[in-house]
């Protein structure tokens, strides 16, 4: 017969204890995997923001179409002699921009337009390069988190879409009469670039912290918040591509009255081109005059979701909240400034460089409202 214990008796220590609770899917990856690929995602947001700017300055200066060929691999090298300078010259004299704008232009100052957009490609080269080797680098070692290949892909996938996507909207001036690239294809190609920022960055917040307390985190999250900040990133990529719509015509520099256009609350002829959804794309008023109304539209949700976002009970979210709404300030600010100015090459920079920032900083307090940072009950109160 079993002999009865005490129900005060201590368990033996050799009785086989209960299997500890593994981790979750994304640290089975090994040890470090989390930093090492954190850190590796930092350089390619780094890279992806100066591309960006480095754009923008591509289109300010009107260097975009100085290179009138795609040569992915052979296009790394520019010009090595003054021979080959000429001949890339002559190619540029071959088209619209030059014939219809820039004719007369001697040698050097064709230089100093090609530097820009070789830079820009050569850019892309790199953040190219720093994907491939880093992703091969973490997968050869099998450092990769379980679940993490396909969103580690996706970016490189992105960025090889982005790269053709560059030559279509490039190409878009090369014949014709046009003088510029066609501006929704430069909507999309910087849209797409920051789709590619905004996964980086929500794929670097992630990695910030362990599986475990993201699960624990999205428990104490706030739906109605996160619902809300949601809306206000897409209605941000929305003034995006209008931006770069405005950006892609020189609208910016049409109308440099405030808060009227023309002396009138809508500018004139809005509707002038026919047929007439050519408008909304090619006319300078109409596309700067959806700019403004767009923005004014973003300022008042936005400042509701920081209303909203101010008083989360968790600190940390709400300080998320509060920068966001501080920069949301600085950039219409900013944009009233560029108008009244004539959009000169700095502050043109220097607003696009606000729309990232507000990109991303909308997407950090987007992050906090769905997974917030643990606090004390002190912190709480």
């Amino acid at each position: 017969m079993a002999q009865k214990r005490s129900i005060f008796e201590e368990v033996a220590t050799t009785e086989k204890q209960s299997t500890p609770v593994s981790g979750g899917l994304i640290e089975k990856g090994g040890k470090g995997a989390r930093r090492g690929i954190r850190l590796w995602l930092m350089v390619l947001f780094a890279l992806v923001m100066l591309m960006i700017a480095v754009g923008g300055l591509t289109r300010l200066t009107d260097s975009g179409l100085s290179i009138t060929e795609w040569k992915p691999v052979t296009g790394a090298l520019p010009p090595m002699s003054h021979e080959a300078w000429q001949t890339e010259f002559e190619k540029y004299q071959q088209i619209p921009e030059y014939q219809l704008q820039n004719e007369g232009m001697s040698l050097s100052e064709f230089q100093s337009i090609y530097w820009w957009e070789w830079g820009h490609r050569q850019l892309g080269r790199v953040i190219g390069l720093v994907w491939a080797l880093g992703f091969a680098g973490f997968a050869l070692a099998r450092k990769v988190p379980a679940g993490w290949h396909s969103r580690l892909l996706l970016i490189g996938a992105l960025g090889g879409l982005q790269g053709a996507i560059g030559w279509w909207m490039v190409s878009s001036g090369l014949e014709g009469e046009m003088l510029d690239v066609a501006s929704y294809r430069l909507a999309t190609h910087l849209g797409l670039a920051f789709v590619i920022l905004g996964f980086i960055a929500w794929y670097v917040f992630l990695l910030g912290r362990t599986e475990a307390e993201l699960m624990q985190a999205r428990r104490s999250g706030d739906a109605k918040l996160f619902g809300m900040s949601t809306g206000m990133l897409h209605f941000a990529f929305l003034q995006i591509l209008l931006g770069a719509l405005v950006a892609g015509i020189d609208a910016g520099r049409g109308y440099t009255d405030w808060p009227l256009m023309g002396g009138q609350v809508l500018p004139p002829d809005p509707f002038e081109l026919t047929p007439l959804w050519r408008n909304f794309f090619e006319n300078a008023a109409t596309v700067q005059f959806m700019h403004r109304m767009a923005g004014y539209l973003l300022f008042a949700f936005g400042v509701a979701v920081w209303l909203k976002g101010r008083k989360s009970a968790n600190r940390t979210t709400a300080g998320a909240f509060n920068l966001m709404g501080a920069v949301l300030f600085l950039q219409v600010v900013l944009g009233i400034v560029t108008v009244l100015k004539g959009a000169p090459l700095a502050l043109g920079l220097a607003h696009q460089v606000g729309a990232v920032a507000l990109f991303v900083l909308i997407l950090r307090a987007r992050f906090m409202s769905r997974y917030a940072p643990q606090q004390s009950v002190r912190e709480g109160l």
